[in-house]
């Protein structure tokens, strides 16, 4: 079969569940994959033909769609922050919205004093995302990451050793936690944080697929993992550090009072790219 009509059925068969420029991007994802092709490079030659094993190929990916699994588990691989980061089933899939969590962090530091080593920690750390994006991005930083899952923290290291990230890991449940071995500058976390009342606005892809331990926190203690770093945090930033949470776009406020009343200061709450209230940053100490 032509490989250009094997996109029109590719298409067909998706339709009804995806979006157009979503199945777009998933043939696109397959034809580099299987075929290391670009968009231009299958419009110069629409002659190229797949063989049986190449149509098999096809076809699985295309059955694992049907069953929206994501693209990024099919081929456990991602982009995060221009970094091609490995994923399985035992980790979140990175989101844009804490691209630009890196992001403010990043700009947030630009004009310290470089004097010294910035200590960071990354707590919650599952595939490495936000570690390893700022220990490439800051190599005079010394980057430390905790998770609860030794699975994860598996997915976490290969990707530091893949990127040539020095990350240092921790396996460690923060909620047991009383105090943490380091002082640091930042520390930063993207913990559980959706309800489960809001299950019902999660999709298939995301709630079958991607690790419930990572995603849910009971209704009736919505902040627990907020409250919890937040308290370490009192104990364990340096003076003027700075304290920088992913956070459920309905607790902004909520999130806001928790600060506050740990006596953090310039808490600012800022919306993503959907225009949520999507991550917060807090200044522990004031600056002189």
């Amino acid at each position: 079969m032509l490989l250009k009509e094997y996109r029109d059925y590719f298409k067909t068969e998706l339709v009804s569940i995806y979006d157009e420029k979503e199945i777009d991007s998933f043939f696109y994802i397959t034809l580099e994959a299987f075929h290391q092709m670009k968009r231009l490079d299958l419009a110069l030659q629409p002659a190229f033909e797949l063989d049986g094993m190449q149509l098999l190929q096809w076809e699985t990916v295309l059955h694992q769609l049907k069953e929206q699994r994501p693209i990024q588990y099919i081929f456990e691989e991602t982009e995060f922050f221009g970094l091609s980061f490995y994923v399985n089933e035992n980790v979140l899939i990175p989101r844009p919205e804490t691209e630009e969590l890196v992001e403010w962090i990043l700009n947030s530091v630009s004009g310290w004093s470089r004097d010294r080593k910035i200590r960071i920690l990354d707590i919650g750390t599952g595939s490495g995302c936000i570690a390893v994006s700022l220990a490439k991005n800051l190599p005079e930083a010394e980057v430390y990451a905790i998770d609860v899952s030794e699975k994860a923290l598996e997915v976490a290291r290969r990707n530091a050793r893949q990127l040539e990230a020095p990350v240092t890991f921790w396996h460690k449940d923060i909620l047991e936690t009383t105090i943490l071995p380091e002082m640091f500058d930042i520390i930063v976390s993207n913990p559980p944080y959706v309800r489960n009342l809001e299950k019902q606005e999660i999709s298939k892809n995301v709630l079958e697929f991607e690790p419930h331990l990572a995603l849910f926190v009971d209704d009736h203690d919505p902040l627990l993992f907020y409250r919890k770093i937040t308290e370490l945090a009192t104990k364990n930033l340096n003076h003027n550090g700075l304290l920088f949470f992913e956070i459920n776009q309905y607790l902004g406020s909520e999130m806001q009072h928790l600060l506050e009343s740990n006596s953090f200061l310039q808490i600012e709450l800022r919306k993503d790219i959907y225009e949520n209230d999507r991550m917060t940053k807090a200044v522990w100490g004031s600056y002189s």
